[in-house]
């Protein structure tokens, strides 16, 4: 697989998100499917490998811990802090409780250092200034090797990033989430940021897995997001039909077409897109090696984008803890 920058290391370009391998998207797959998963990774060629604190409570982090340890020279891992339980009251930027949460993570993924570190969402109340002056600290303590920070808007980004070089954004983006363009995206390329892509291929939905909510497991987060709902979701599935065929056309499953056309779009991209079956996993791989038309790409962009997609991104209570610039989609 092509290589990419993200701060001071060189990753796949493809970089796997561990998340569904512990939790949101109904019960976790079984343990040696997620090791079928993780360990296949590495053959098909990812070196960047994304986890969390809040992921599974802990146990993403122990699970890609353990699973990828024999591999820890080859790898490139980022994990988060500043969300432990997943809830709006529970954001906690405090340079007290990210010092904390980064010990706990370390002993969790039973490293030494963590190579990129996020603050996973920012909890207003600190100022950005006072959290990744935290980080740095961190840094210079050696624990972790860089910052990153998810879901902040170019306004914040420069704020941090006058404290302390951060290595990368972490926002959702696909054709069907397209607020980075807004704003972000550039603020990135102006800096020397990677921007890493969470959700790239829409929640599932346009590889054409999440077509029907009522399959849904138990705790599948998707089921309360509006775009997942009954009017909203009888209208996103005429564009997935299109989507399909585009796909077609271009020679890629739809969720290679989704990915191709993120790495198309800047070299400063790296999608990581999550999933929970190895077969999945080695399909996603393969779109970095789809070359996509401007023709191609064009019809995308005109097909799916914040005025075909109908419904908002979170619920309210999630949209709540993002500060990212906003519009429909």
């Amino acid at each position: 697989m092509e290589a990419r920058r993200v701060g001071p290391f060189e990753v796949s370009a493809i970089g796997l998100g561990c998340m569904s391998l512990s939790h949101a998207y109904g019960p976790p797959p079984a343990r040696d499917q997620a090791e079928r998963v993780l360990l296949g990774a590495i053959d098909a060629g990812y070196t960047f490998f994304d986890t969390a604190a809040v992921y599974g409570l802990g146990h993403n982090e122990r699970l890609v811990g353990e699973v990828l340890k024999p591999h820890r020279d080859k790898i490139v891992l980022a994990s988060k802090c500043g969300m432990t339980r997943g809830e709006e009251r529970d954001l906690n930027g405090t340079p007290e409780r990210l010092k904390q949460t980064c010990d706990e993570s370390l002993a969790r993924l039973g490293v030494e250092v963590i190579d990129l570190y996020y603050l996973h969402r920012w909890d207003k109340r600190v100022a950005i200034e006072e959290s990744v002056g935290a980080l740095a600290e961190l840094v210079k303590a050696g624990k972790i090797h860089s910052i990153g920070l998810s879901e902040v808007g170019a306004a914040a980004l420069r704020r941090a990033h006058a404290v302390h070089p951060i290595a990368a954004l972490q926002t959702e983006y696909s054709p069907w989430t397209r607020n980075p363009e807004i704003a972000v995206l550039d603020a990135c390329r102006e800096l020397g940021i990677a921007f890493v892509a969470f959700s790239p291929v829409a929640r599932g939905f346009l590889a054409g897995g999440a077509s029907d909510p009522a399959k849904f497991g138990p705790g599948d987060f998707r089921k309360a997001m509006p775009r997942f709902q009954s009017e909203a979701l009888a209208a996103n599935l005429k564009l997935l039909e299109a989507f399909t065929d585009l796909a077609r056309e271009a020679g890629c499953t739809p969720a290679q077409l989704c990915l191709a056309w993120l790495l198309h779009k800047d070299p400063i991209i790296v999608p990581i897109p999550g999933t929970s079956k190895p077969e999945h996993m080695v399909e996603n791989a393969g779109a970095a090696a789809i070359r996509l038309s401007p023709e191609i790409m064009a019809r995308v962009e005109k097909l799916v984008n914040e005025r075909t997609v109908t419904g908002a991104r979170y619920p309210e209570a999630m949209q709540a803890t993002v500060d990212t610039e906003d519009r429909a989609s």
